[in-house]
């Protein structure tokens, strides 16, 4: 599977991309480099919702002039990987322990064979959902984990008991492939930037619109009832406290001081609890921190290199 490129978003050089296929069946994207000096060991990114690995090429340039190789795949239903439903741009997934398809297919195929270790995740939003579930699976492919404003509880959405339960109720009548209430197919990344709720630089912000424009494969629109159905249990899972006491990760969550579309204080709340973990906050940033202004992702890369790859052995 290609990579695709636009003037202000080249292509990093060095890059092997190719297709990986899940336990189920499910084509997935990937990419990986080495550094462009040194070898700390390999950072694996973990997209959100409606993400793309070209979205994160600037990211990647970044990791790899710190010294660390640079793993990615897009998450089934999203970016460059096979679409689960005919109407390519519903976001959609039958629950989201199929995303521990993707992560074990990932690292058994891309990151173990082909990827320098020590090997550390730095995941966003869902993705960090995605890697909290596999630690309470049980799975230990990472070192350490960052998780840039991961998503425990939303915030965005008004009366979220009320459309909590609808959403429930269409989900389980047939609905579950339908867009929710009030959602479009249109790609988020349309969204004009003086709305948008996830950051606040206009650059940034427009070079990842141009490249849905120029290639509209990789956009997609609104969750299905059923994939936010499914984000619901899943971060239920996450704010069981039974759950929690089973995490011994180490791991450092990054939240951003003006978020509006997850729960700060559900990231604080976890953080309060965890055994081998902590939380920052930059503040005033939105939701994409990684995407944000200058001044912010400044603050994020500080505590980025301050944790990874973490102290030396004595």
């Amino acid at each position: 599977m290609s990579l695709f490129a636009i003037p202000s978003n080249p292509v990093p050089e060095g890059a092997v991309s190719g297709e990986i296929t899940t336990a189920d069946g499910v084509r997935l994207r990937y990419a990986r480099w080495m550094p462009d000096t040194g070898l700390k060991g390999t950072v694996a990114l973990f997209q959100g919702r409606a993400e793309f690995i070209e979205k994160y090429f600037e990211v990647i340039g970044e990791l790899r002039a710190r010294g660390f190789a640079v793993a990615i795949l897009d998450w089934r239903g999203q970016g460059g990987s096979q679409r689960l439903l005919r109407n390519p741009r519903k976001g959609h997934v039958r629950r989201f322990q199929d995303y521990q398809l993707d992560l074990e297919a990932f690292a058994r195929e891309v990151l173990l064979p082909d990827c320098p270790a020590p090997h550390f995740a730095l995941g966003h939003s869902m993705g960090g959902t995605v890697l909290l579930q596999s630690v309470l699976a049980g799975r230990r492919w990472f070192d350490r984990m960052v998780l840039v404003a991961p998503m425990l509880h939303l915030d965005v959405i008004p009366a979220l008991p009320l459309v909590r339960a609808l959403v429930t109720v269409l989900a389980y009548s047939g609905f579950a492939r339908t867009l929710v209430p009030g959602g479009r197919s249109r790609p988020i990344t349309e969204v004009p930037f003086a709305r948008n709720p996830v950051n606040s630089d206009p650059e940034r912000y427009a070079r990842a619109a141009e490249v849905v424009r120029a290639f509209p494969e990789l956009g997609i629109g609104a969750p299905t009832n059923g994939w936010l159905y499914a984000a619901f249990r899943a971060m239920d899972m996450l704010a069981d406290p039974e759950q929690v006491r089973e995490i011994r990760q180490p791991l450092l969550m990054v939240a951003a001081g003006g978020e509006r579309l997850v729960s700060n204080a559900a990231i604080e709340h976890l953080a309060s609890r965890l055994i081998a973990g902590a939380q920052v906050v930059v503040p005033a940033a939105q939701h994409e921190i990684l995407m944000e202004r200058d001044f912010f992702r400044a603050q994020f890369w500080a505590a980025f290199d301050a944790f990874i790859p973490g102290t030396p052995p004595v």
